[in-house]
């Protein structure tokens, strides 16, 4: 009972603090909120005037519709739209056609909801084909099966449809765009604070496996980040199709070849860093096969860190903040010489060890495709 209390609490808790952060400012959870109103208020809508108004005979239909189309895009909400009605018309027209000549609603279903269930599974109704069935059990358990009645439900629903299509592209559209750049932002810092953590352990000579593998664990969660990001940015470009708030405001910019170029750049060092870790985790293992680099390489190898790290955080603000691309070039070129240097002092130390060639390779290898990169986007 106590450890459900707790669950429940935190629950709490975080609903509170999302309603905090909505009522604070622009964020995710205002956006959800948003939604959940634009849905409530096309439901209102649509029954008001199809069943308060007009006195449709299958009024509730139109706001079933219509809150399920206020999806989380404009493109969505037509796109999905147009499925679910295709839908709900193919199961409407089989359960009128079949209902009449069977004249037992339990025989009826038996026949027509396993052919609603196969039409539901057309590529081309998407997600939504799960609706033909939803259109035949409306038509099959509403009482009498008739032509006039199916024909209304589908101008209900078509009537739904459009109503909440519409206030979704016309009440405050929804857009991402913010998202995908906090996301991004969000990636770059991360992998900014774990190249730093490596560079001053490496700087510092602290070989603790403990905290080797804890830094591993974060570079490879960062690849998770990425693929947010990735996910984000196509998010935001669907956000945008045919939304009218954007052609209103002008408030943000499409995500173009900067937010893609920033998800390049971060794929790479999402690697480059998940592969540092993982190096420097098994140089630090007490059992290791791999060799320790010397405490002079070591510095130099934190030093290339230490300027990868600005540079990308530098990256992060030429792309979606200030104006630095100036400072981004010079930082770049200053690792592109680092770089150069640990090359030589690399080919100078290393002896004929098999394992100190290979630990040395690795490093350097993901030091320069990281840095060739970072040359290309920072041109």
């Amino acid at each position: 009972m106590r450890v459900a209390w707790r669950a429940l609490w935190r629950e709490v808790t975080a609903a509170a603090h999302g309603a905090a952060r909505a009522w604070a400012g622009p964020c995710r959870e205002r956006d959800l909120a948003v939604q959940a109103l634009k849905a409530a208020l096309a439901a209102w809508v649509a029954w008001a005037l199809a069943g308060w108004w007009l006195h449709a005979p299958v009024a509730f239909v139109a706001p079933w519709v219509a809150v399920v189309l206020v999806e989380s895009t404009v493109y969505r909400s037509i796109a999905h739209g147009l499925q679910q009605l295709a839908a709900v018309a193919a199961g409407t027209i089989v359960a009128t056609a079949v209902a009449p000549a069977v004249h037992s609603t339990v025989a009826a279903m038996a026949v027509v909801l396993p052919l609603a269930m196969l039409l539901g599974q057309w590529r081309r109704l998407g997600s939504q084909g799960i609706y033909a069935a939803t259109g035949a059990l409306f038509v099959l358990t509403g009482g009498s099966v008739t032509v006039t009645t199916s024909a209304a439900r589908l101008a209900e629903a078509f009537f739904g449809a459009a109503v909440g299509i519409a206030v979704n592209a016309l009440v405050r559209p929804p857009l991402y765009v913010r998202d995908s750049r906090a996301v991004l932002r969000d990636a770059t810092q991360e992998a900014h604070d774990i190249l730093r953590a490596v560079a001053e352990g490496l700087a510092e000579g602290r070989w603790d496996a403990e905290e080797a593998g804890a830094r591993h664990e974060r570079a490879l969660r960062l690849h998770r980040l990425v693929e947010q990001a990735r996910s984000s940015v196509a998010w935001s470009r669907e956000s945008l199709r045919g939304n009218l708030r954007r052609r209103r405001t002008g408030a943000v910019p499409p995500p173009g070849e900067g937010y893609d170029d920033a998800v390049v750049v971060l794929d790479y060092a999402a690697v480059h860093t998940a592969g540092v870790t993982r190096t420097v985790l098994e140089a630090a293992a007490e059992d290791r096969a791999a060799p320790r680099p010397h405490p002079e390489l070591a510095r130099r190898y934190a030093e290339f860190l230490h300027r990868t790290a600005h540079a990308l955080r530098l990256y992060s603000h030429s792309r979606f903040g200030d104006d630095r691309g100036d400072e981004l070039r010079a930082a770049v070129a200053r690792l592109r010489a680092t770089l150069d240097e640990l090359r030589r002092d690399l080919v100078r130390s290393t002896r004929d060890d098999p394992d100190e060639v290979a630990t040395y390779g690795a490093l350097l290898a993901q030091a320069h495709r990281l840095a060739d990169q970072l040359v290309v986007s920072g041109a």
